[in-house]
């Protein structure tokens, strides 16, 4: 390998490693409150959606609409104003899990969908089953073993946003409830 290529290489990880440094606040992962933190959060997404996704037949918040964010999974979220990218029927799910990477436990994460487990049942988990997560909206999330803390059927939005603290702008962050919208004004 040449000089220039190893060069290349090690600015390439020192990027990568400085990006996701970024995205965490180097603390706790188990956040306050009834939900788990989302400070080592992937917020923006790729626009992807797990297979078997169903897209809403009638949702409240259409496609290219607006809305305002009433929760806080991360800091800046709540008050935002959201555009609609996607809007699916599925269960989604709060759960606790201890992170494949060593990090300290996760408790009543939201949100992970039906879609997002690991070889998911044709039927909804109920609170208290065992599941694996297949999805990593979080370092250190797929793979981990979870137990479901609540499940509700439920329309899920993908929504672009600018956090309310000044901070760059999410795109495709997967996933909002219907309850934690209210209508733009």
């Amino acid at each position: 390998m040449t000089l220039k290529r190893k060069f290349m290489m090690v600015l390439i990880s020192l990027t990568a490693a400085l990006a996701l440094a970024a995205c965490s606040d180097g603390g706790s992962q188990s956040g306050s409150g009834d939900h788990g933190s989302h400070d080592n959060m992937n917020h923006s997404g790729s626009g992807e959606i797990p297979e078997g996704l169903k897209e809403a037949e009638n949702p409240t918040y259409k496609v290219g609409s607006k809305a305002i964010i009433t929760d806080d999974h991360m800091p800046g979220m709540d008050g935002a104003e959201a555009t609609i990218v996607g809007a699916y029927d599925t269960v989604v799910y709060a759960l606790s899990y201890d992170p494949t990477d060593g990090g300290e436990r996760v408790e009543n994460h939201k949100w992970v969908i039906h879609e997002e487990l690991l070889k998911p049942a044709a039927d909804p988990y109920k609170p208290g089953d065992e599941v694996t997560i297949n999805t990593d909206h979080m370092e250190g999330m797929k793979g981990a073993k979870a137990v479901i803390d609540s499940a509700e059927e439920t329309t899920v939005y993908m929504v672009d946003f600018t956090p309310t603290d000044g901070s760059e702008k999410v795109t495709n962050h997967q996933w909002v409830t219907e309850d934690e919208l209210k209508p733009a004004e």
